[in-house]
């Protein structure tokens, strides 16, 4: 029966029985009956609904000073998180929140007063209200008497922030309740902005949430302090804390649950798509985000616009060892097992980095520019190595190749990973001496060799990456070097060039690595010389591709059992790290949600030459001779969309074959012509000429067998003057579009759902944005 909203005995009962928890509240209200309530009564829904606002937003005015009026707005906020999405689900019940309801206001009739806002905008005022509410949220300055209490529309929430770090020197005392109200606040605020995820996905930048919208606009008179307190919570949490080994099996971290929901509130609030935007902190050529008058009016999202506006270098260091301390925690837990917290959050804390990468130039320049940078390298290499096979992680891989492709632009990551690798992190790959830069390429090995087959689609960004960096590489080890030459040998088989459309770009890719090595860095990479020197008939066999019909033909055929030929050519590859364990596949009913296509890699990039002096000149792609193919790169129109999340079909097919367009295209003498001519094979045909007759007379004369002489060798070998011309290095820079934008919200919000398991705040709702699929 529809209840009369004045009838407060009954409404009551909602919220002012008992002290219950939020998962209490989930057991009470089931699914079924909230959907039924909606459908049969809707007028009681509504009026449940204004009457959770209203007794928050008293809470909110009265600055919740009793236990009782506490109890009625933990109640109210649980209730309201609830019920919320299945008002998001139903299109007819979407507007709901954002109409005025009539005699809400507090006088009863006279609704022409202040209180005419809409529903949601009061529900978010009063939240924000609340979670600077002195002794109920924050620790009360006041040391006195209740009837002195602090006015909550007096108080300056500046104040009043959680955490010291940005722009705040003060660390407030630990208190778990105050930590606990912030949590089930912060369920509530991210419950609103969810909205976004019963829309299905669609590249409209206009698309904006609402609910973001107003939260981060300057009606919000907590915007500042709100947005500090949650970057200082997340960045000063120290999940290992005083570094007492298993203390967290002797007391429960009220901090944990509390950081978690600030990190996923914070990425929600800074979705914003920088590339239709005009802010200055966009455009990479101006490190424009100090605070000067010049500056046009940054995005109209207050926490978009603050972010890009941190400046401070202590601040800046705050934020990066803070990311990087937790990023690095399911790394240092592996050595002794279980023996520290173990956080669970990675995910959001990489978007995290990615935005503030993408919306503040200043911070991405103070990242490289220290070899701290690698303290976010290795974390990202671990988890890409870990997840290669587990295809429920698919969205993790791509997150951390798509950080490692915006930081491969900058000239100063590809310098920083000559520094030596010795922080030994238990990873099942081979033991190698060298480098951050032999890691990486090591990792990237056995992501393309033995990993998923959905990750084939980020081939060419793995690719696109070394090849970004390879010009500033000192000295490959020999496992790396090996490694590079297998990809070669795999990439250039007759039966993988023929069998897709775009194959082809991989080779031209590690080409161009290899000239960038020799033309710049020949002096220290002996390793590479030597490799490619011992596997020439790769090299040789590519400048001789043949190009008629019916060797395309015989190619194809050839598919072998194992496109992979694996090259048992250095006796260590055996041997993995201590401590190690391979990857492993998604335990069998795993939940995963699906992901939106992701730009191809022209589309991602954009080409910019080095200059002399080391200075970027972006390239307008018709002027660049080097682009190795006669198409653009993006050969991906055909129906391929770039992420693997396509079809289903393609998981029984060969992981190295994208037969993504099998049935409408055939390879033809005139395509394979067209870009055998352009293969960039001069400069090693040249260095070959060159060594190897002489690598061959050092072996007749002396009887060798050992190449360790033959590295002698090629140590103080030269190649000035005998080599063409070195060609202008080419970097592909990430460049912000509204593709990338897309996908960053289906995966965000995809790994927010299946975060927020208990309570179960989306499960079993109709949601949009995504699938959700068991492994």
């Amino acid at each position: 029966q529809p209840v009369e909203a004045t009838d407060d005995a009954f409404w009551d009962q909602f919220w002012a029985d008992t002290a219950t928890s939020v998962q209490d509240v989930f057991a009470l209200v089931p699914a079924a009956e909230i959907r039924a309530v909606r459908e049969e009564s809707p007028s009681n829904l509504a009026t449940l609904c204004y009457k959770a606002v209203e007794k928050l937003v008293q809470g909110a005015e009265s600055g919740c000073h009793t236990e009782k009026e506490r109890q009625i707005v933990l109640n109210c906020c649980r209730l309201l998180t609830r019920i919320l999405p299945y008002i998001f689900e139903d299109p007819d019940w979407r507007g709901f929140f954002w109409s005025t309801v009539p005699g809400a206001g507090r006088g009863g009739g006279d609704e022409d007063d202040e209180n005419a806002r809409p529903l949601a905008e009061s529900l978010l005022l009063a939240v924000t209200d609340l979670l600077f509410c002195p002794d109920f949220t924050v620790q009360s300055h006041r040391r006195s008497t209740v009837d002195t209490a602090e006015d909550i529309h007096s108080i300056d929430s500046c104040e009043y922030i959680w955490e010291a770090g940005v722009g705040f020197a003060h660390s407030p005392q630990p208190n778990y309740i105050h930590d606990l109200n912030r949590t089930e606040l912060l369920k509530l605020l991210l419950t609103c902005f969810s909205e976004a995820m019963y829309l299905p996905p669609s590249s409209d930048s206009s698309n904006t949430n609402p609910w973001v919208q107003f939260f981060c606009s300057t009606e919000n008179r907590h915007a500042l302090p709100l947005f500090t307190s949650l970057l200082n919570v997340v960045c000063a949490y120290d999940p290992v804390g005083y570094g007492i080994p298993y203390n967290h099996l002797l007391f429960s971290d009220y901090r944990e649950p509390l950081v978690e929901e600030a990190a996923q509130v914070l990425i929600v609030t800074l979705d914003y798509d920088s590339s239709t935007s005009s802010s200055p902190t966009v455009d990479g050529t101006t490190t424009g985000t100090a605070m000067d008058d010049v500056d046009p009016p940054g995005p109209d999202n207050l926490f978009v616009n603050y972010l890009s506006r941190i400046h401070r270098e202590e601040d800046f260091q705050f934020i990066l060892k803070g990311v990087a301390r937790l990023l690095s925690n399911p790394l240092v837990q592996t050595y002794l097992p279980n023996s520290a917290k173990k956080i669970q959050f990675h995910q959001e804390l990489l978007v995290l980095f990615w935005k503030l990468c993408d919306f503040n130039k200043k911070f991405l320049f103070f990242v490289l520019k220290s070899s701290d940078v690698l303290d976010i390298l290795v974390p990202i290499l671990y988890f890409l190595n870990d997840a290669r096979a587990d295809q429920s992680r698919v969205g993790l891989m791509h997150i951390g190749v798509f950080i490692l492709l915006l930081l491969s632009g900058e000239r100063n990551f590809g310098v920083r990973l000559n520094k030596p690798y010795s922080v030994r992190v238990p990873m099942d790959i081979p033991v190698f001496t060298g480098t951050h830069a032999d890691l990486l390429i090591i990792v990237f090995h056995k992501i393309i060799t033995s990993g998923h087959q959905r990750l084939q689609p980020l081939f060419d960004c793995l690719l696109t990456i070394v090849v970004n960096v390879s010009p500033y590489l000192k000295s490959l080890s020999m496992v790396a070097a090996n490694k590079l030459l297998h990809l070669l040998e795999a990439f250039s088989t007759t039966w993988f060039l023929f069998s897709a459309v775009q194959n082809h770009h991989l080779v031209f890719f590690l080409l161009e690595v290899f000239n960038n090595i020799i033309q710049y860095q020949f002096d220290g990479n002996s390793n590479l010389v030597y490799a490619v020197i011992r596997k020439r008939n790769v090299f040789h066999q590519l400048a001789n591709l043949p190009t008629d019909s019916q060797s395309i033909q015989k190619g194809l055929q050839r598919k072998k059992k194992t496109p992979e030929p694996i090259s048992r050519t250095n006796s260590q590859d055996g041997v993995s790290m201590e401590g190690s364990r391979p990857a492993a596949p998604a335990e069998p009913g795993t939940l995963k949600t699906s992901l939106v296509a992701t730009p191809g890699i022209d589309k991602l990039t954009e080409k910019s030459q080095v200059s002399e002096d080391g200075t970027m000149r972006s390239l307008e792609p018709e002027d660049s001779q080097l682009s190795p193919e006669g198409n653009p790169h993006g050969a991906l129109s055909d129906g391929e969309p770039w992420s693997g999340e396509a079809s289903h079909s393609r998981r029984d097919r060969r992981r190295l074959s994208s037969a993504s367009c099998s049935g409408q295209w055939t390879p033809t003498p005139d395509w394979v012509m067209s870009w055998k001519s352009k293969l960039p094979l001069q400069t090693i045909m040249r260095l070959l000429q060159v060594l190897v007759p002489q690598v061959e007379k050092i072996c007749i004369d002396k009887g060798l067998t050992d190449e360790s002489e033959i590295l002698k060798f090629l140590q103080h070998g030269t190649l000035v003057g005998l080599l063409p011309v070195p060609h202008p290095i080419l970097i592909r820079k990430y460049q912000a579009n509204s593709g990338t934008a897309m996908w960053f919200r289906t995966y965000m919000w995809g790994v927010i759902y299946l975060r927020n398991v208990d309570p179960p705040i989306w499960y079993d709702t109709d949601v949009k944005l995504f699938e959700i699929q068991r492994v």
